[in-house]
């Protein structure tokens, strides 16, 4: 087959999804919703890594299209996902839904902090600190409250993003903390502690320098 012959497939291919998507967002509200949630369960119990991230990519983008608070609860479940593009994928949409609908967003974020959490609760806080909305600031504080080294690091952060000069009495709390954290700089791996971390974010919102 030729090049061309690929392409056009391609276009095919890329004609028929958005006539598909179409048709199934045109369907009553409640069906979307329900048949949404079930592939996002269905997604992430494929055993084939590729398979599931090819199918929680696309459910990324669809249930961003529908309102509802069981649509921003499944693209936590898919934000929560180990493939790191998958999580590029909900992070955006997410993005985006906390944007247009922003207190459905964080009512979404609060409960999935009453369960077991794992890789998105690194990325929450960056979201939260994107979009910037005047109650970011007391939801990034619950994410300092867990015991992950990991997610307090990606907190702290999170926190300078903002620019809260309000949050450097939360950073001071970990100016002290020895506990180590690998952070990625540029491609590569560098270890710091949550101290150091906090240090720098204080004096980036303003505070005052370590002495």
């Amino acid at each position: 087959m030729s090049a061309k012959t690929y392409l056009e497939e391609m276009y095919t291919a890329e004609r028929n999804l958005r006539a598909a998507e179409t048709r199934l967002l045109e369907l009553d509200d409640s069906t979307v919703v329900e048949a949404l949630q079930a592939a996002v369960q269905e997604a992430r119990a494929v055993e084939d890594p590729a398979e599931s991230g090819l199918r929680l990519e696309r459910l990324s983008d669809l249930c961003a299209q529908v309102e509802g608070p069981e649509m921003v609860d499944s693209l936590l479940a898919i934000l929560d996902a180990e493939d790191p593009a998958v999580r590029v994928a909900a992070g955006e949409a997410l993005l985006d839904v906390g944007y247009e609908r922003y207190a459905e967003f964080a009512r979404a974020v609060e409960r999935f902090l009453q369960g077991d959490g794992g890789p998105a609760l690194t990325e929450l806080p960056w979201i939260l600190a994107e979009i910037g909305e005047p109650s970011a600031l007391k939801l990034i504080r619950l994410f300092l409250k867990q015991e992950s080294t990991e997610v307090i690091a990606a907190s702290i952060e999170a926190l300078a993003q903002l620019g809260d000069p309000e949050a450097i009495a939360d950073l001071q709390q970990f100016v002290d903390d020895p506990r180590k954290v690998m952070m990625e700089d540029y491609e590569a791996e560098t270890s710091t502690t949550l101290g150091e971390l906090a240090q720098a974010s204080i004096e980036e919102l303003g505070g005052p320098l370590s002495t």
